[in-house]
C-alpha cells in the first residue's frame, strides 16, 4: 500500500476519534437529562457486557495486534530487499 494511502488511512481514523469525543463532549448535558427524566441515576452501574460483546472486542483486539504485526514483517522485509539490491548492486561493479 503506498504511503500516502496508510497516512491518509491513519489521519482518517485520528479524525474520526477526534469527531467521536466531540459529539460525546456534546451530548453530555443532553445524557444527564434524560437520565434525569427517566429517573436513572449515574451511580447505578452498566451492565455487565455481553459474551458477544467481550468475544467481539477480543476479536477486534487480535485483528489491531494482527494487521499491526504484518506492517511490522512487510516492513521488515522490504528493508531486507533493499539491503539486498543495494548489495547486489555494489558487487557487480
Amino acid at each position: 500500500m503506498s504511503k500516502h494511502f496508510e497516512d491518509a488511512r491513519y489521519y482518517l481514523g485520528r479524525a474520526a476519534e477526534h469527531a467521536k469525543a466531540g459529539v460525546k463532549e456534546e451530548l453530555e448535558p443532553v445524557e444527564a437529562r434524560v437520565k434525569e427524566l427517566v429517573g436513572r441515576d449515574d451511580d447505578e452501574p452498566e451492565p455487565e457486557p455481553s459474551r458477544l460483546d467481550r468475544i467481539q472486542a477480543d476479536l477486534k483486539d487480535l485483528e489491531e495486534r494482527a494487521e499491526g504485526e504484518a506492517r511490522e514483517a512487510v516492513a521488515s522485509a522490504r528493508k531486507r530487499v533493499k539491503e539486498y539490491r543495494g548489495h547486489d548492486a555494489a558487487t557487480d561493479e
